[in-house]
C-alpha cells in the first residue's frame, strides 16, 4: 500500500517539479531511425522498462537482503519511493530532454567532461560485467536442467545465449525486445502475484518491524555484514539501482509524449519495488521461520536455489516453470539490454550513427569479444554468486550516486528554490553508503567496521559543503 501511495502522491509531486510538456516533441519523434528511436505504445514501453530494470535484480537482491530481517522491508519501501523511483524518473526524463542521451552524456553535461569520461568507462565496465554474468548463470542452469552439467555442455549453452544476445542487440528494438519482453514482464509479475497470494493463504510467521531492526543479520550468520552499509548495497534493484540509469535512456528513445514519463519511469520502479517486497517477505519465511527445512534446503542456499525451491514448493508445476523463467529468462533479458545499452553509450561517445547494421556490428563485436574473454578466464563465477553480487552491488550503487548528483545540479539550474532536495538527500545518503562499503567490505579495503561509517559520513558532509559552495557561487554570478 505504501508503494502505491508513493506513486500516487510523491510520484505526482516529482512529476510536477520536473514539469513534463505534452506538446514537446520527444526523441522518438524527432530522431526516428527505425532501430533505437522508435515510438511505441505507453503500455509496451512500461512493460519493457520494467523488465529492463528488473530482470532477476528485485528477486535475487531481495532474497539476500532478507537475511538482514525487517530492515529490508523499510529499505525497499522508503528507498524505492524517495530514491530509486526519483532516480529512474529524473534519468529518463533528462534523457528525453537531451535527445535520448545516455547516462555518461547526461553526467558530462551537468558534472563536467572529466566526470563524463570516468563514468563512460565505469558504465561500460559495469554493463560488460552484467552481460557476462548473465551469460554464464543462465547457461549453468540450462546445463543442469539438460542433465549434463559438464563444462562442455555449459559452454555450448554460453554460445547459444551469446547468439541470442547478438541478435537482440543488433535488431531494431521493436522487432524482438518490443514483442517478447512484455510477455516476460507479465510472467514475472504473475509469479510475484501468485507468491503474494500464497503468503496470505499460508500466513507464515515473519519477522516484523516492531520486533526490532538489529540483530537479524547475526541470526543469518552475516557477522561481517553490518546493516549499514551492506543492506543498502545488497538490495539495489527494488530500492535504488544505478544500472537503471543505463536502461532508462533506452525507453526515453521510445516514448512519444513526455506525460508518459511518470508511468514509465517512476511507475516501473514502484512495480519493481513491489516484486522485491514480496520476495523479501517470502525469503524471510525461508530464512527465519523454518521455510528452508520445509523445502529441503538450508539458510546458506544461493538466491537461484531459493527461487527454485520456494516456487516449486508453493506453486507446484507452474512454480517450476516460473522459477525457470526467473533464473534463466529474466537474467537473459537483463544481459541483452546491458549489451544494447553499452553499444549505444559507445556510439554516442564516438558519434557513430547506429542506423546501418555494419556500424552496429563495429561496436557490438568488440563488446562480445570482451565478454567472451572474461568468460574464458572464468571471472563470471569466481567466488560464487554472492561475491559477484557484492562487486556488482557497489559499482551499481556508485553509478546511482553520480546520477543523483547529476539530477541535483539540473534542478538547481532549471528550477531554483529548494526543489533540488528531492535528489540531494538520496544522493548524500548513497554517497555515505558507497564510501563506507568500499572501506569496510572484503572486496574493498576491509578496514575497521567502527571507523568506516564515520569516514563515509564525513565524505558525504564534504560533498554537501562543496555543493553548497558551488550553489552560492552560481547564485552570486546570476545576481551580478
Amino acid at each position: 500500500m505504501a508503494l502505491v501511495l508513493g506513486y500516487v502522491v510523491y510520484g505526482k509531486f516529482v512529476d510536477r517539479v520536473f514539469g513534463p510538456e505534452a506538446g514537446r516533441r520527444t526523441p522518438a519523434v524527432e530522431k526516428a531511425d527505425g532501430v533505437d528511436y522508435i515510438a511505441m505504445p505507453t503500455w509496451k514501453v512500461y512493460m519493457i522498462q520494467f523488465l529492463n530494470i528488473a530482470g532477476t535484480g528485485p528477486i535475487f537482491g531481495a532474497i539476500m537482503g532478507a537475511k538482514f530481517g525487517p530492515s529490508s522491508y523499510l529499505w525497499i519501501v522508503l528507498g524505492c519511493i524517495f530514491a530509486g523511483a526519483v532516480h529512474d524518473y529524473m534519468c529518463g526524463m533528462l534523457s528525453v530532454r537531451h535527445g535520448g542521451a545516455g547516462f555518461p552524456e547526461l553526467v558530462g553535461h551537468y558534472l563536467g567532461d572529466r566526470t563524463k569520461k570516468v563514468m563512460l568507462v565505469f558504465s561500460i565496465v559495469l554493463l560488460l560485467l552484467v552481460g557476462t554474468v548473465f551469460v554464464y548463470s543462465p547457461a549453468l542452469i540450462l546445463g543442469d536442467i539438460a542433465g549434463d552439467g559438464s563444462r562442455g555442455a555449459i559452454m555450448l549453452w554460453v554460445g547459444v545465449v551469446f547468439v541470442y544476445y547478438l541478435v537482440a542487440t543488433l535488431l531494431p528494438i521493436d522487432k524482438l525486445i518490443g514483442r517478447v519482453y512484455p510477455l516476460f514482464a507479465f510472467a514475472l509479475l504473475f509469479m510475484a502475484a501468485a507468491l503474494m497470494a500464497c503468503l496470505f493463504v499460508k500466513w507464515p510467521s515473519l519477522p516484523e518491524i516492531w520486533d526490532g531492526l538489529g540483530g537479524w543479520s547475526l541470526k543469518a550468520g552475516l557477522k561481517e555484514q553490518p546493516i549499514f552499509p551492506c543492506l543498502f548495497i545488497t538490495i539495489a534493484c527494488g530500492a535504488i539501482s544505478g544500472f537503471h540509469a543505463t536502461q532508462s535512456p533506452l525507453m526515453a528513445r521510445c516514448i512519444n509524449n513526455e506525460k508518459m514519463g511518470r508511468s514509465v519511469f517512476y511507475g516501473s520502479m514502484i512495480t519493481e519495488g513491489l516484486v522485491a517486497l514480496i520476495w523479501a517477505a517470502v525469503s524471510s519465511w525461508f530464512f527465519f521461520d523454518g521455510g528452508a527445512a520445509q523445502v529441503g534446503s538450508d539458510m546458506s542456499a544461493a538466491a537461484p536455489s531459493v527461487v527454485t525451491k520456494v516456487s516449486e514448493a508453493w506453486l507446484g508445476v507452474l512454480g517450476g516453470v516460473l522459477a525457470i523463467l526467473g533464473v534463466v529468462a529474466a537474467p537473459i533479458t537483463s544481459g541483452d539490454t546491458a549489451f544494447r545499452s553499452a553499444r549505444l553509450i559507445i556510439a554516442d561517445f564516438l558519434h557513430v550513427s547506429q542506423k546501418a547494421v555494419g556500424k552496429r556490428l563495429m561496436i557490438a563485436v568488440p563488446l562480445f569479444a570482451g565478454s567472451a574473454l572474461l568468460l574464458w578466464y572464468n571471472i563470471a563465477d569466481a567466488g560464487g554468486f554472492n561475491t559477484i553480487w557484492r562487486y556488482f552491488g557497489w559499482s551499481n550503487q556508485t553509478l546511482a550516486v553520480f546520477m543523483l548528483w547529476t539530477a541535483t545540479v539540473y534542478l538547481v539550474r532549471a528550477k531554483g528554490g529548494l526543489w533540488y532536495l528531492i535528489t540531494l538527500i538520496p544522493a548524500v545518503f548513497m554517497t555515505a553508503v558507497c564510501v563506507t562499503f568500499i572501506l569496510v567490505d572484503k572486496i574493498g579495503l576491509g578496514i575497521n567496521q567502527l571507523a568506516a561509517p564515520g569516514i563515509g559520513i564525513s565524505t558525504a558532509a564534504v560533498c554537501i559543503a562543496l555543493f553548497t559552495i558551488w550553489r552560492e557561487r552560481r547564485r552570486n554570478e546570476k545576481n551580478l
